[in-house]
């Protein structure tokens, strides 16, 4: 009859082997201190006699093996000195064996991830970067070898993706995804910096305005008062508008921003999305503003749209638009009804008036994209997300600012110096690109770097479909998974990606015969999917390619060196926000004037 208990990580048995083991191995260093550190005191302050080696005798009897030897100079040499010394040892010994065996078995430890170590990502700066040709490694400054993403655990390492690598953020709202990347990131940005975001107060927006207005200009697109920003810049959205191809992706993301990705190829949306395309067209080759198309969407009748078409050389494009009109009366309704429903947000003046020429008195700048391109300016594209939003207007003028910047990196022999950084903030909500998924396979390497953070990878799917989804993971060289991961199956996912590890079991089992014990190794995850759902706030999953997976610490804006000063600057850009929005409340009622 035998009996066994569960399989333990060690045995009472093993337990009381480790410890003597430890106790001796303890003993021997001790005693070697102790008579290494007895003979140095007696050789500066003794007779200078060194006495043959006896760690024992040094460690139990030193005032017999140094009787000339004061008595204040034993304690010092044999007992203080070697606990110092074997304490000290022990702390540097574990702090390195930390360091370089990473904090969980079977993720990445330093030697893993030295890649994107400063030694590393200093020296590929330098390959990436022509202005940081000649430059020795270790003279690179941190924000140029590239995008901060935390340190690594444990240690203090700072962890950075290279000037190639473009980047993708799943974290679950106050989970540090603003704080502990964007706002970081734009901080620290040595070329222009792009930002999308459906807030103002107290985000990134605030945080980061005052700083970035010190390096250069600072564009505010606030077509919908997320910041009460006064309109002192115009974009011409039909600048790109001039060919098919770029008339078809305007009109592409006034689409994408009123449907998801399950009804967007439909009859209504696609036949919607044509019209659209041929009106943009017609408006941009004839030189008006996108107002005009909204006066063209009200009267399908009217034939200028068609004529204007056919006086640029467009014909095919004029003969389609000419079938849509002449078809039946309902189809036709119903598609310039939904054409309609799309373009709604241009209805508001005010919002129109960010994408169409000034009058000849007002004095506002008009933004370039292929200037911005080349400077060390901030745009800020802020909007409202939900039905009748400007979010179509946001993704257009970040589409136009990536490709404009593609176009120059072209231009300047394949790479922007410095690089574009594109943070796609809320990027699911206010700023659908249909195609970034394959936009991410070639931007990094033309020195445009985005940065799309997302709070679920469900969001994702509802804007570009599951293969979408799917690629736009797969296209993302850099990956960040943060705390408040509920998705169960998301969670099995990372879990597998993250992998296995072997786990040592010891198993003890009784019988008549005795005691017996069996040694056996089995496959655990690394990170089951409840450590990952459980991630703590801060603190972020890394997976970069070809590299192992890591855990790293968020570093955020607030616990740098210079934080008083960017959450003074924060403070009264916030004030500045709720003063503008208090005086044109009080202005619509007649009660003060207007901002």
């Amino acid at each position: 009859m035998s009996s066994s208990r569960p399989p333990s990580a060690t045995t009472g048995t093993d337990f009381l082997l480790y410890l003597m083991l430890g106790a001796a191995a303890l003993g021997m260093g001790a005693g070697f201190l102790a008579w290494l550190f007895g003979n140095l005191s007696n050789v500066a302050v003794g007779t200078g006699a060194w006495v043959p080696y006896d760690p024992a005798a040094a460690l139990l009897r030193p005032e017999e093996v140094w009787p000339d030897l004061p008595t204040a100079a034993i304690v010092a040499g044999c007992r203080v000195l070697p606990v110092l010394a074997l304490f000290t040892g022990g702390f540097v010994g574990a702090k390195l064996w930390l360091r370089w065996r990473g904090g969980t078995s079977g993720l990445a430890s330093a030697r893993d991830l030295s890649a994107l170590l400063p030694k590393e990502s200093a020296a590929k700066a330098i390959g990436l970067r022509p202005s940081l040709k000649g430059t020795r490694p270790k003279d690179v400054a941190p924000d140029d070898r590239g995008v901060l993403l935390g340190t690594l655990k444990p240690g203090r390492a700072e962890v950075r993706s290279s000037w190639e690598d473009v980047l993708l953020a799943i974290m679950a709202p106050r989970s540090g995804k603003t704080s502990g990347l964007a706002i970081p990131a734009i901080l620290r940005a040595p070329g222009p910096v792009l930002l999308t975001s459906n807030k103002a107060a107290n985000d990134a927006f605030t945080a980061t305005a005052t700083a970035r207005a010190e390096v250069g200009t600072v564009w505010t697109l606030d077509p919908q008062q997320i910041a009460h920003a006064p309109r002192e810049m115009w974009w011409d959205i039909l600048a790109d508008a001039h060919d098919l191809a770029g008339a078809r992706r305007l009109a592409g993301h006034f689409v994408t921003a009123s449907v998801d990705e399950s009804s967007a190829g439909d009859f209504w949306s696609t036949a919607a999305a044509n019209t659209l395309t041929a009106l943009f067209l017609a408006a941009a080759n004839d030189g008006r503003p996108i107002t005009d198309v909204l006066a063209w969407l009200a009267s399908p009748a009217d034939r200028t749209p068609v004529d204007l078409l056919h006086d640029a050389g467009l014909d095919a494009v004029a003969a389609q638009l000419q079938g849509t009109v002449a078809g039946a009366v309902e189809t036709r309704d119903g598609i310039y009804e939904t054409a309609r429903q799309y373009a709604s947000c241009l209805l508001d003046p005010e919002i129109a008036a960010w994408v169409t020429p000034p009058r000849r008195m007002e004095k506002i700048a008009e933004f370039r994209p292929g200037a911005f391109a080349t400077s060390r300016d901030t745009l800020f594209l802020l909007s409202k997300d939900g039905g009748g939003s400007a979010s179509a207007i946001i993704a257009a003028a970040a589409d136009a600012v990536m490709r404009a910047a593609v176009i120059q990196a072209e231009r300047d022999g394949g790479r922007l110096d410095p690089c574009l950084l594109a943070i796609l903030d809320e990027a699911a909500n206010v700023c659908k690109i249909q195609d970034l998924p394959d936009l991410y396979s070639h931007l990094g390497s033309r020195g445009v770097i985005p940065v799309t953070i997302l709070q679920s990878y469900r969001q994702g799917v509802r804007v570009w479909g599951e293969s979408g989804m799917d690629a736009l993971w797969s296209a993302a060289t850099v990956k960040l998974i943060g705390s408040g991961i509920d998705d169960a199956d998301f969670a099995d996912k990372l879990s597998r990606l993250v992998g296995d590890h072997d786990v040592r079991t010891v198993s003890v089992s009784t019988s008549e015969s005795g005691k017996s014990t069996s040694v056996s190794m089995r496959q655990e995850r690394v990170l089951p999917a409840d450590a990952i759902r459980a991630l703590p706030k801060g603190s972020a999953l890394l997976l970069a390619t070809g590299i192992r997976p890591a855990l790293l610490d968020l570093k955020p804006w607030y616990k740098e060196p210079d934080a008083a000063r960017h959450g003074a600057a924060s403070a009264a850009a916030t004030a500045g926000i709720t003063e503008r929005a208090l005086a044109k409340t009080l202005g619509r009622h007649g009660l003060g004037p207007t901002a």
